[in-house]
């Protein structure tokens, strides 16, 4: 279980303090996908690096299964089990993606098994297995074999950070199967994905609002996703995506 308390974050902002994120609370149970959600600017993303551990909070304290992570950094967060995907997946010049799966794993995969992860976010994996992570990849298929890092991880907590970004519809519906075939298989373990996405937020367990640095509601699908349709908080795909 995650559990944010009381968290803040603030930069310089020529010379003055500005806060970004402002004494937020939030938790995470194990087995659910929480979507966090919100017009931009909110500060869903840094909230998404300070999880991770690429931003130190001001103030307030990062708990992962009771254990205090605030002071940790995003090696050490990775090393207890927390997974963070970019908006922009990283390319790796030289590295094959089966390399770049044996990495994610902590060990030698086989082919076949380096395989079945990319079959897993529907990927024909012998297309893959030996290319270069590099600007030869769409940005459909980096997102895709990026998920497919993060389930040869086994993260504990994995953080998508507005995985729609930057991709085309047709990799978009994918990508939404990719996200629901791993939250029907979600063990002991949570995820939690930024997005203003509708489709996003319809197969999300719980929502949380994130506006002007604070959570302004958070509860069940169900009860949060209605009010959100048709708002800039929640922004239809194919509007976005074409």
């Amino acid at each position: 279980m995650l559990e944010l308390k009381n968290l803040s974050f603030s930069v310089d902002a020529e010379g003055e303090q500005k806060e970004i994120i402002h004494g937020l609370n939030l938790r995470v149970e194990d087995r659910k996908l929480m979507v966090i959600t919100g017009p931009n600017g909110g500060g869903k993303s840094t909230l998404a690096r300070l999880i991770a551990g690429i931003e130190t909070p001001t103030a307030g304290q990062i708990l992962l299964d009771g254990e205090d992570i605030t002071g940790l950094g995003i090696t050490e967060r990775a090393r207890r089990g927390i997974g963070f995907a970019f908006q922009q997946p990283v390319r790796f010049k030289g590295l094959s993606v089966l390399r770049l799966l044996r990495i994610a794993a902590g060990k030698d995969l086989s082919v076949s098994e380096a395989c079945n992860y990319l079959a897993e976010v529907g990927l024909y994996a012998r297309d893959y297995i030996h290319r270069e992570v590099n600007a030869s990849l769409s940005g459909g298929e980096l997102k895709r074999i990026e998920i497919a890092t993060v389930l040869a991880r086994g993260s504990r907590l994995t953080v998508f950070d507005e995985p729609e970004a930057g991709i085309d519809l047709w990799s978009f519906q994918n990508l939404i199967r990719v996200f629901q075939s791993m939250r029907e298989n979600i063990r002991d373990s949570a995820m939690i994905i930024i997005s203003h996405q509708e489709r996003i937020l319809n197969i999300a367990d719980e929502i949380a609002v994130l506006s002007g640095g604070r959570i302004e509601r958070q509860g069940i699908r169900d009860e949060v996703f209605p009010a959100l349709v048709g708002t800039e908080a929640a922004q239809d795909a194919c509007a976005r995506l074409k």
